[in-house]
């Protein structure tokens, strides 16, 4: 189901994300992967999508494989060129040789996968040792179902606060994030992502939660009452064994 999803949405993945247009993306995404994959060698992009970060990645002067189980991703990837390779895959199965990659990167893939575990296993053992994991997600506490900022005119004087959902429950849910545009959430705490990463071998060194971006923030005012809490998590770890 999930594929097919992403199969039948990927022309509003693209339009809407990929290509300068999305300002999360230009300012702060993009600026962050850069400046995590310097000086890798060779690049593994888990969930490439139309290969944005990978291009960025080949700038940088790494050799880059990109995978993705999303055909019309795909497709678009190999037309914008920029030098990665690409390969059809899914992140719990990974087409790859023990310790092929110095880096990896998953950017906003990780909270659409079922079995992260496994996932998680596979981008370990395709890591060499001493090797970087670049785990970006939908920060948990904006990912939790029912999570909303809440201007409450019911109380006088009137407060503003983010109502935080069910953050220890791990919840699926289908969101309509466009019109007709529906995407699936699987939403974890942050436990689940840090014990999953260390009983594999990966230790975290560097976490970082950034404030959205000016360029968010210009387009969706709404949201700037609430800045101060974060949209985006980084997790970055090291093959350790």
């Amino acid at each position: 189901m999930t594929r097919e999803m992403w199969e039948e949405h990927a022309r509003w993945w693209v339009d809407g994300f990929t290509d300068g247009v999305d300002p999360e993306y230009t300012e702060q995404i993009i600026p962050m992967a850069t400046a995590e994959l310097a000086g890798a060698e060779r690049v593994l992009d888990v969930g490439c999508g139309e290969g944005q970060i990978a291009r960025v990645a080949v700038e940088g002067g790494s050799h880059v494989v990109g995978v993705d189980p999303t055909w019309g991703c795909l497709e678009v990837a190999a037309r914008r060129g920029g030098g990665p390779a690409y390969a059809r895959a899914a992140a719990a199965s990974l087409p790859f040789a023990d310790r092929s990659f110095d880096a990896v990167v998953a950017c906003l893939v990780f909270e659409h996968i079922d079995d992260v575990d496994a996932a998680i296993a596979e981008v370990a053992r395709v890591t060499e040792v001493g090797g970087r994991f670049c785990l970006f997600l939908n920060h948990p506490i904006l990912q939790a179902p029912g999570s909303v900022w809440v201007d409450d005119h019911l109380v006088d004087p009137p407060e503003q606060y983010w109502r935080l959902g069910p953050y220890l429950d791990e919840v699926e849910t289908v969101e309509e994030v466009e019109l007709g545009v529906h995407v699936r959430f699987l939403h974890r705490p942050l436990s689940r992502y840090v014990n999953a990463l260390a009983a594999n071998g990966l230790a975290i060194e560097h976490m970082a939660e950034p404030a959205p971006p000016p360029g968010f923030l210009a387009r969706a005012p709404g949201y700037a009452a609430s800045a101060a809490f974060p949209r985006l998590l980084l997790l970055r770890s090291r093959r350790t064994a």
